[in-house]
C-alpha cells in the first residue's frame, strides 16, 4: 500500500506545543465572512483539506479570498454581502467536507439562481437528508439524489421561518436551518434532542445577528447586513486530543498545549478521560468573538474503563474513535453508547475502530449504537486509513504506546486536519 509511515515508542512526550487552528471555525468563518460586507480578516487561518475545499467554494461564489494557502499568516475573505454570491456555471465541489456542504445548503437557501452541491465518493454516501428536510419545510426548492444524498439541487429565494425538532443532535445540521434563517422575515428555532458545538451562534452574535439561546435550543431573526471585522481562529481541541491522548498512554509524558479553543462544547472526551483518572487540565486565558482559549495540559495516566452515555457521546463524537484507543490502555472494559453516527463519518468509523484495535492486539465489539473495549494492552502492527484523518492519527498515536510500533498504510490523510502533525509529535519527542 502506499503513503505508509511507521511510528514506534521513542520516549515520553515533553514540552509546550500549539496545534493546527480549528477547522470547524475556520470553516465558519469562511462561510459567514463571504456573506459580510466588507473584508473580514481571519488570523491563525488553518489551511487543511476541508477549509481549502470550502474556501475553493466560496471563490466559485464569487468572493475573493487573499491569502490561500500561505502559512499561517492572516486571511482576507472580501465578503459579498448577505445576498451577493453568484451562482456558477458548474457544481461547488465540497470534497470530503460534510460541514462545508451543510453550511453552504443553508446560504444557498437565501441566493438567487440554481446551485449544484456535490463531493466525492465518500461524501456522496453520507446522509444529507437531514438538511433537505428542514430546508424543503422552509419552502427551499431543493432536489438530492435518492432523496437523501448529494449532489443537491439548490434553487434559493424566497425562505420562511421555521420552528425545528431534527430527531439527531447535530451541529452541522442546526447551523444550516440557522444559516438559512438569515433570509427570513421572523424568527426561526431549533430545539435539538442534545446541545450540540455552539461556534455557528457565536459568530453570527458577533456578527450583528440577535440570537438567542437556551439550553439546547437557539433561535435567531434574519438581519439585512452581518458585519464582521475580524476572527481568531484558536487551536483546534480535536486536534490537541490526539497529542493529549499521546501523553496519557506514552510513561513519563506530560505536555502542554498553548493557545487552544476550549469551548464547553468541544471539552466532553477530557471530561470523560477525567473520569477514567486521567490528568488533564484545562484553563481558559482569553475569549476572542466569544471563543475562549486558554492552555491544555496531559501527563501519563493509569486509566480505567468508564461506561459512556449517548449524552457524552453526542458532545464528542468526533473524538469518540480516540476514547476507543484510551480504553485499549485502560483497566476493565469500556462501554460507549450512541455511536450510531460513526457509521456516516468519512469512514465507517465504528466498524473501523474494532477492525484497528484488533489488528493491533486488542478486542472490541460493535453492534448499531453501542461500542465495547477491553482493556488489553495494543501490540502494534499494520493498519489502513482508509482515507479517515481521524484513523491515521489514532494509528500514529497507537504507534507511540505499543511496543512492536504501528505502520499506517495512507497516513497522508491526517493533513485533512493536521497537516504537520509528524513535525509538531517530534518537537516534544524525547528521543
Amino acid at each position: 500500500m502506499s503513503g505508509a509511515r511507521r511510528f514506534c515508542p521513542s520516549g515520553p512526550l515533553r514540552g509546550r506545543v500549539r496545534v493546527p487552528s480549528d477547522k470547524s471555525i475556520m470553516q465558519r468563518a469562511l462561510v459567514i465572512g463571504a456573506l459580510c460586507d466588507g473584508p473580514v480578516e481571519i488570523v491563525t487561518p488553518v489551511w487543511a483539506g476541508d477549509p481549502l475545499t470550502t474556501a475553493g467554494m466560496i471563490a466559485d461564489l464569487g468572493v475573493r479570498v487573499d491569502g490561500l494557502n500561505v502559512g499561517t499568516g492572516p486571511a482576507v475573505i472580501h465578503g459579498a454581502g448577505l445576498r451577493g454570491l453568484r451562482a456558477p456555471d458548474r457544481p461547488l465541489n465540497a470534497g470530503n467536507s460534510g460541514t462545508g456542504m451543510r453550511l453552504l445548503a443553508g446560504v444557498l437557501a437565501g441566493q438567487h439562481g440554481r446551485f449544484v452541491l456535490d463531493g466525492d465518493q465518500s461524501l456522496r454516501r453520507r446522509p444529507m437528508g437531514r438538511v433537505v428536510e428542514p430546508l424543503r419545510a422552509m419552502g427551499v426548492r431543493i432536489a438530492a439524489r435518492e432523496g437523501q444524498f448529494a449532489p443537491l439541487t439548490i434553487t434559493g429565494g424566497s425562505v420562511t421561518p421555521i420552528s425545528y425538532r431534527p430527531p439527531v443532535a447535530s451541529a452541522q445540521v442546526k447551523s444550516c436551518v440557522l444559516l438559512a434563517g438569515l433570509y427570513c422575515d421572523g424568527e426561526t428555532t431549533v430545539a435539538e434532542p442534545l446541545p450540540t458545538r455552539d461556534h455557528t451562534e457565536r459568530m453570527l452574535a458577533a456578527a450583528g445577528v440577535p440570537v438567542r439561546c437556551r439550553d439546547a435550543t437557539v433561535s435567531l431573526t434574519g438581519v439585512p447586513a452581518l458585519h464582521l471585522d475580524r476572527v481568531a481562529v484558536p487551536g483546534d481541541p480535536s486536534s490537541a486530543a490526539f497529542l493529549a491522548a499521546a501523553a496519557l498512554v506514552v510513561e513519563g509524558s506530560e505536555i502542554e498545549i498553548a493557545d487552544v479553543g476550549l469551548n464547553p462544547t468541544r471539552l466532553g472526551l477530557f471530561e470523560v478521560i477525567r473520569r477514567m483518572g486521567g490528568r488533564v487540565s484545562w484553563e481558559a486565558t482569553s475569549s476572542v468573538g466569544g471563543e475562549p482559549r486558554g492552555v491544555l495540559c496531559a501527563a501519563f495516566s493509569r486509566l480505567g474503563a468508564v461506561c459512556v452515555t449517548a449524552q457524552e457521546t453526542t458532545a464528542m463524537i468526533d473524538e469518540v474513535t480516540l476514547l476507543g484507543l484510551l480504553a485499549s490502555f485502560a483497566e476493565g472494559d469500556t462501554v460507549i453508547h450512541g455511536v450510531r453516527d460513526l457509521r456516516a463519518k468519512e469512514s465507517d468509523r465504528l466498524a473501523a475502530i474494532v477492525r484497528i484495535l484488533t489488528a493491533l492486539g486488542g478486542h472490541a465489539e460493535a453492534d448499531e449504537d453501542t461500542l465495547w473495549v477491553q482493556g488489553r494492552r495494543l501490540r502494534g502492527g499494520r493498519i489502513e486509513s482508509h482515507g479517515d484523518h481521524r484513523l491515521a492519527l489514532l494509528g500514529a498515536v497507537a504507534g507511540l504506546a505499543a511496543p512492536d510500533g504501528v505502520t499506517v498504510d495512507g497516513f497522508a490523510a491526517a493533513g485533512i486536519s493536521f497537516p504537520n502533525f509528524a513535525q509538531t509529535l517530534g518537537s516534544v519527542l524525547s528521543s
